[in-house]
């Protein structure tokens, strides 16, 4: 047992603590258990670290390309750290970095995210093309890369491979392997962490090539849901197609509002049988696709990507065929129908080099304390023209034709960087269109739980009679006061469009009173123009009701994002 006095210090420091903070210290403490009982990590089955008393490097640098804000978050918690045990850092965004000062760097340390089809964050995508295009001499650098990713996509961390691997191939030495996580990524990313600061303390910053044993990751949990609800929330008349779709699940799912859930449409029926017709393949073979066996129709429907191949998919086709074919992105049918297979084998073989449908995210819009035993979501049917023709969008068109009782698989997609604050505190909330999803969770979990702070609301859309997503449910939340105040724009409703940006310069006073209280921001929806023009229209917002020049409301809200107080979940 502790003395008392050790057991409220223990106690302060385990309450002020982050999970990841919680999760190193967890790997820490059992590395020093297991060395005094001569158990090596392997035995203990985690990562095995041992506090180092005097790191022998002084000085390292740590830099981050960030999209949602993990990475930023992870490397900002693991420079805290680094100097808790005496060690200078350079933080920076690789956004800010000088690109120059690459061959100057001695111990730099990358935590990178990858982002749609395995390319770079665009924080990072200077970063990424300088290494990639300029010869530097890196001789002097010693380096490691964590790279935060999701095993759901074909091409999992693919950028901070390519970083690992380009900076390697330019004379750099690795102190320690390159760390790949997915979407759960606190116990691997703490262990990479904990692995480089003991190579730099025990080994003094020499190469590494393999590895501290870790646990391992549990991955996704995946469930089977049923549609208990499947409604367009548009009235008639409207140029939209939104729906509201409920999923009644039997397990228990952990989620929090401002997560997501990740999704896999399934191909149509009819262009999955003309594919099989085309090939003379038999619908019922059973092939392997990614160590998993399914008949080739359950493949294609359920698995396999075949709309939109990339380039570096239609190269293996055409290595597959033995013909030659220009660069270019194109649907499976198409191109089977131009540069035809010779046979059901060769069309197995080609089944091969095909890539997994990847994942769609939907931000969640019940919340656990009202919705239980259910997952809700607000979906766009996104419509597009193509050359004269109407076109939908893969994911929305398929699950705005689910129907009632049907299944779908889903896994939540945890978003740590768009959650509530303390329930006394102020939320402010700005989401036009399907941008309200999020804030309808925000709002009922807030009810539900009884929160004490202030609940404001922009929302907008195209015209009230047709457009007003959940109306009904605003309104009450309305009268009940757990909504404190509500602002609408409608931009077709007037001669002039509206915004919410537009109304939001028209409650400007009390905005600014209630940014000035310690109200907490949070947007979602499109990401351009809409987060632009919201953000600028909040600088000018801070600016005019502060008394502050434009670069002391530029640092405000500067502070407003580094406290955690403007928060966006845009795309």
């Amino acid at each position: 047992m502790l003395a008392e006095h050790k057991l409220k210090a223990f106690q302060e420091l385990v309450t002020q603590s982050s999970r990841e903070e919680l999760i190193w210290m967890n790997g820490f403490l059992a590395g020093l258990v297991s060395a005094e009982n001569g158990v090596g990590a392997a035995g203990a089955g985690v990562t095995a670290v041992a506090q180092p008393a005097a790191p022998k490097v002084n000085k390292i640098s740590i830099l981050f390309g960030t999209e949602t804000g993990n990475s930023k978050k992870v490397a900002t918690e693991f420079a805290a750290q680094a100097k808790k045990q005496g060690v200078n850092v350079k933080l920076t965004s690789l956004d800010q970095y000088r690109v120059n000062d690459l061959a100057k760097e001695e111990y730099t340390f990358l935590v990178i995210s990858t982002q749609g089809d395995g390319e770079p964050p665009a924080t990072a995508k200077k970063f990424y093309d300088h290494i990639h295009q300029q010869n530097i001499a890196l001789d002097k650098m010693k380096f490691s890369v964590l790279a935060l990713g999701d095993t759901s996509y074909p091409l999992f961390c693919k950028a901070g491979e390519d970083v690992d691997t380009q900076l390697a191939k330019l004379g750099a030495k690795r102190v320690a392997p390159l760390q790949k996580c997915d979407t759960d990524y606190a116990t691997d990313a703490a262990a990479w962490f904990a692995n480089v600061m003991k190579v730099l303390s025990d080994q003094g910053g020499n190469t590494v090539t393999t590895s501290s044993a870790v646990a391992k990751p549990k991955g996704k949990k995946n469930y089977t849901g049923t549609i208990i609800t499947n409604l367009n929330l548009n009235d008639r008349g409207s140029g939209k197609q939104t729906h509201h779709i409920e999923i009644g699940v039997e397990d228990e799912v952990h989620y929090e509002p401002g997560d997501s859930i990740g999704l896999i449409p399934h191909n149509k029926k009819e262009t999955v049988d003309t594919i099989i017709a085309l090939t003379g393949a038999d619908a019922d073979t059973v092939i392997e696709f990614r160590k998993e066996r399914y008949t080739i129709a359950e493949a294609l429907t359920r698995k396999i990507n075949i709309i939109h191949l990339p380039e570096r998919v239609v190269k293996q086709y055409a290595s597959v065929i033995q013909q030659e074919i220009p660069d270019t992105r194109i649907d499976l049918l198409d191109l089977l129908r131009i540069y035809p297979v010779k046979d059901a084998g060769q069309f197995e073989q080609v089944l091969q080099v095909m890539e997994p449908i990847a994942p769609r995210l939907y931000s969640i819009s019940s919340s656990p304390e009202a919705h239980s035993g259910e997952v809700h979501i607000t979906v766009a049917r996104d419509k597009f023209i193509i050359n004269g023709e109407e076109k939908y969008g893969f994911c929305s068109d398929f699950l705005t034709h689910l129907d009632v009782d049907s299944n779908i698989d889903f896994y939540v997609h945890k978003n740590n960087q768009f959650k509530l604050p303390a329930a006394d505190k102020d939320v402010i909330m700005i989401g036009p269109g399907t941008g309200i999803a999020p804030f309808r969770s925000f709002i009922a979990q807030r009810d539900a739980v009884g929160a004490s702070g202030r609940n404001w609301l922009f929302f907008g859309d195209q015209k009230f009679t047709t457009d007003f997503l959940y109306q009904t449910e605003i309104q009450n939340w309305v009268d009940t006061s757990v909504l404190t105040r509500v602002n609408l724009a409608f931009s077709r409703d007037q001669k002039s469009k509206i915004y919410v940006q537009h109304k939001m310069l028209e409650q400007a006073d009390e905005l600014w009173q209630w940014i000035d209280n310690g109200a907490y921001i949070y947007i979602c929806g499109a990401k351009a123009p809409m987060s632009t023009d919201v953000e600028n229209t909040l600088l000018q917002i801070i600016e005019r009701y502060s008394g502050k020049s434009i670069g002391e409301a530029i640092a405000y809200f500067d502070k407003m994002k580094e406290e955690g107080r403007y928060l966006l979940d845009v795309y």
